[in-house]
């Protein structure tokens, strides 16, 4: 049975959004490893519409990290969506209609981790349902200020910490999963 996997570059303050603007003077071999290790242990990825959006446009053109961009492009990736009706991008499945018994369905027939990085409204419906099985953070030590949270305006989520280790950076690496008391 598939595990459902989300990661997320975060601050200290909450904010996921647009890490591409404070996330990078943090990164060490350290995090490359972990993240790296995530990308290893994916057997499919799991993504909102937004998100699939952004990287079928940026991991199929782009030549900066070809690795990556070879290692998405072969994962069976599937995209909760009732709006989106077509997928360009090679290896991607549309969940559509009942999504939540599509994505249990998924995590029946899935051997192995179903990762996702980002989507925050994505993992935020996860919880709600019942359905993601670990939240992974790179806390990264600066306040941003401003963006979206991962959490903003939702019902109470207890999580209990099963793994946390500190990057010479000062970047946590917290793994969570939810507790149900």
């Amino acid at each position: 049975m598939g595990k459902i996997i989300s990661s997320f570059f975060i601050s200290l303050d909450g904010v996921v959004e647009s890490p591409d603007k404070w996330h990078f003077p943090y990164w060490s071999d350290e995090m490359g490893a972990a993240v790296g290790a995530g990308i290893q242990r994916s057997a499919a990825m799991l993504m909102g519409r937004r998100l699939y959006d952004e990287w079928s446009s940026y991991w199929t053109t782009t030549e900066a990290d070809p690795e990556i961009a070879t290692a998405f492009l072969k994962a069976p990736k599937y995209v909760l969506s009732n709006t989106l009706k077509t997928a360009d991008w090679e290896n991607t499945t549309i969940i559509s209609g009942d999504v939540a018994a599509g994505v249990r369905e998924l995590k029946e027939r899935i051997d192995g981790d179903i990762t996702m990085s980002g989507s925050a409204t994505t993992v935020r419906w996860l919880l709600a349902n019942g359905l993601l099985d670990r939240l992974d953070l790179l806390v990264h030590p600066i306040a941003v200020g401003s963006g979206q949270r991962l959490f903003e305006d939702t019902p109470s989520h207890p999580l209990k910490l099963v793994s946390s280790e500190t990057f010479r950076t000062g970047v946590l690496n917290l793994s969570y999963v939810p507790d149900a008391g």
